[in-house]
């Protein structure tokens, strides 16, 4: 029995949850990762696992196991990546979870970077405005806004991004241009986010030298994702809050129009974020570093000449 090889599957087996799923991310036949347990569990003389036709749990015995077991293979991982970081460069596959919105409008557009820096690193990139479980889904980090509240991951602060109010020119025609957030309560309809984890409507947040305001108006739709978010904007459905590197363009080509430019809602910080046996990856790393230096080239806010209202302040 390889029992390293053993160890790394009977750890990605309790992360995933059932045996197909971590043969999947193994990329390993299922019948292989099943024996690699039995031989382990044989050579230990404990019962690991409790299987059932639907999902695996794990023994007491296999809890206690897990947990010496990723200690051990994460101060592996390490001594691997002291060994080979000044030797080799970083390579593998690297996967990342990241919102579609930010994905298809910031990073990859610049991967063209990142690989002629590190061509042996393959980057499978998932896009989805639903939070991923990266130890079951087997990832290596992903991109987060807003306040990390998980406490199992490390995170890494590596921008923020501004948000701005903004309506098409037809439905500002149709229902004239608001002039105080109020407005939004009472004369219009905004288009609303709704985040897939919570499942709650994300309020409209404004606030100027002397008020602090929290809107939640009536919505004509709401949506879970960036990218239908920004087409029900181009629609015309309603008023938005978008991201100011997704509202850059439509904005530059009058599909959008900035409004209530005297408001400003602060800006929202970004993080990339990993479980705490990936942190040393060395692919890990140099990609973290690349986001951030991406990020600080200020591609998440306005440029100076477009900042408008208080984005300004807040940048400075």
């Amino acid at each position: 029995m390889d029992q390293l090889t053993a160890m790394r599957a009977f750890v990605r087996v309790v992360e995933a949850g059932t045996f197909t799923r971590a043969a999947d991310l193994l990329e390993m036949p299922k019948p292989t990762v099943t024996k690699l347990i039995q031989q382990l569990e044989t050579h230990l003389r404990a019962r690991l696992l409790n299987r059932t036709t639907r999902r695996v749990t794990v023994t007491m015995d296999g809890a206690a196991y897990y947990e010496r077991a990723m200690r051990l293979l994460s101060e592996l991982d390490e001594l691997d990546a002291s060994m080979t970081i000044a030797q080799a460069r970083p390579s593998g596959r690297l996967r990342v979870d990241c919102s579609s919105a930010l994905a298809t409008s910031v990073i990859i557009p610049a991967l063209h970077e990142f690989h002629a820096r590190y061509p042996d690193i393959q980057v499978d990139l998932g896009l989805s405005d639903r939070p991923a479980d990266l130890l079951a889904e087997n990832l290596d980090c992903a991109v987060r806004a807003g306040e990390i509240v998980d406490q199992n991951l490390i995170a890494r602060r590596i921008g923020e991004m501004q948000l701005i109010t903004c309506a098409t020119p037809e439905y500002l025609g149709r229902a004239g241009t608001p002039l105080h957030p109020r407005e939004l309560e009472e004369a219009h309809h905004i288009v609303a986010y709704r985040p897939a984890l919570s499942g709650r409507v994300m309020p409209f947040f404004y606030q100027n030298h002397s008020e602090t305001i929290e809107i939640s108006g009536r919505y004509t739709i709401s949506v879970n994702d960036g990218m239908g978010y920004m087409a029900a904007a181009l629609a015309g459905l309603g008023v938005v809050q978008l991201p100011t590197f997704m509202a850059r363009g439509p904005i530059t080509e009058g599909r959008l129009v900035p409004i209530l430019l005297d408001w400003c809602t602060g800006p929202k910080p970004l993080h990339i974020v990993y479980p705490p046996n990936r942190h040393l990856s060395n692919k890990v790393r140099v990609f973290v570093d690349w986001l951030a230096e991406l990020f600080s080239r200020d591609v998440l806010v306005l440029r100076p000449e477009e900042k408008m209202g208080c984005v300004a302040e807040v940048a400075a």
